[in-house]
């Protein structure tokens, strides 16, 4: 067994002296029969959050309206949930009552996805009653019971199942796939902030493509931000050896790079995504749009900084077919060339400026160490002190 589970093995030996049931339930159980890391495990139980926390001395509620508990145990925290059923999802995201039970099969049965409706109790015996082993095995995602039903209860599961799709390589059934075409509007009820977080999963995993060939082919697309009159676009994207671009601001610039679309900005701010993704993807974009690469030009590279320039570089071969480690090799050489790497490495500073021209400060600090910056860059004048100043006066006498 997983040390993990090892040592998390004695929270559910307790919660068993004291009369109740317990097992480690979910994704960890999924992750483990894939041979997949598992970072933290998850705990159900037939004992009520009060139980548990007459049980156990230390617990903090951090989500006890919805019957979950943190148990502090050895100096780990383990979320702990009663078995609960769940009724009335009248805004297509969260129950509108919930019930402790003490039945694990029920609790399990209202579950999304059968991988995901597995149990196994601290012996490592597993509770598999809606066949999620067998799902595992066979590489498909399957919802416990009417896929219909599990979508409308929660319209970002939409999401999750293409997620699951992506990063875990695995297909979807027929039945949970027209249930897609059937229910795709509801995405539309849901957060944006959940559904970005879903979509930029989905294009970390290995099987992004597949993954957005369902999110096209199910019309599921139509109901992503932006994505409304994109189907052309979607298509010219996934024609594209996508895998071979891994950076969230890589695959979204592609993305929209194929899309054609105009105004980068007021798109991305529709998914409300961090502005400092924001402007790394606008900044792409502009490369893309004029054709000029990162490394044409030590001064460009140095504004673009590696990370950015490689993710550039990048996209443009996939674009052109070309093979994206000769560009990668090729970026690394010319930056590790470059003279200087960031602002910090100036041998002077805007004080040093105003010092020797006696000048107030103003925009003319920066339109200097501009200037500075780009001739140390080109190898105008070294990186000194005195060879800048030197080289200052005679460009101001020009």
């Amino acid at each position: 067994m997983s040390e993990i589970f090892s040592k998390a093995a004695p929270v559910l030996q307790i919660i068993e002296e004291a009369g109740y049931e317990a097992y480690f339930v979910g994704g960890s159980i999924r992750d483990m029969l894939l041979g997949r890391t598992i970072s933290d495990v998850d705990i159900a139980t037939s004992a009520t959050p009060a139980e548990i926390k007459e049980i156990f001395p230390k617990t903090v509620d951090v989500g006890i309206e919805h019957g979950t508990v943190m148990v502090l145990h050895h100096n780990e925290a383990y979320e702990i949930t009663t078995f609960r059923s769940e009724s009335g999802y009248s805004d297509y995201r969260r129950p509108d009552q919930v019930t402790y039970i003490r039945s694990l099969y029920k609790d399990l049965m209202r579950r999304d996805f059968t991988m995901n409706a597995m149990a196994m109790d601290k012996d490592r015996n597993l509770s598999d009653p809606f066949d999620g082993r067998k799902a595992i095995e066979e590489r498909i995602i399957r919802t416990v019971g009417s896929p219909d039903e599990r979508f409308k209860e929660d319209a970002l599961r939409m999401m999750r199942a293409i997620r699951f799709v992506s990063q875990l390589t695995f297909s979807l059934d027929d039945a949970a796939f027209k249930s897609l075409e059937r229910n795709g509007q509801l995405l539309q009820r849901i957060a944006v902030e959940r559904v970005f977080a879903e979509f930029e999963k989905l294009l970390k995993g290995e099987g992004k493509k597949e993954a957005l060939k369902m999110l096209l082919h199910s019309g599921l697309y139509a109901f992503l931000p932006g994505f409304e009159n994109k189907q052309q676009g979607l298509s010219k994207l996934i024609a594209l050896p996508i895998e071979k671009v891994t950076e969230p601001a890589g695959i979204w610039s592609l993305m929209l790079y194929s899309f054609g679309e105009q105004d980068t900005e007021a798109f991305l701010r529709r998914w409300k995504m961090p502005v400092k993704l924001i402007k790394e993807i606008k900044r792409i974009i502009v490369n893309l749009h004029t054709g000029v690469v990162p490394s044409s030009s030590n001064e460009k590279l140095f504004r673009s900084g590696l990370e950015e320039a490689l993710i550039t570089e990048k996209i443009i071969s996939v674009l052109n077919d070309s093979d994206p480690g000769q560009a990668e090799e090729r970026v690394r050489q010319a930056y590790k060339m470059l003279a200087i790497k960031a602002v910090s490495e100036l041998a002077v500073t805007g004080n040093d400026l105003m010092k020797w021209s006696g000048r107030k400060p103003g925009p003319w600090i920066k339109e200097d160490l501009d200037r500075i910056i780009k001739a140390v860059l080109e190898h105008q004048v070294m990186n000194n002190k005195a060879a800048i100043k030197e080289w200052l006066v005679s460009w101001n006498q020009t």
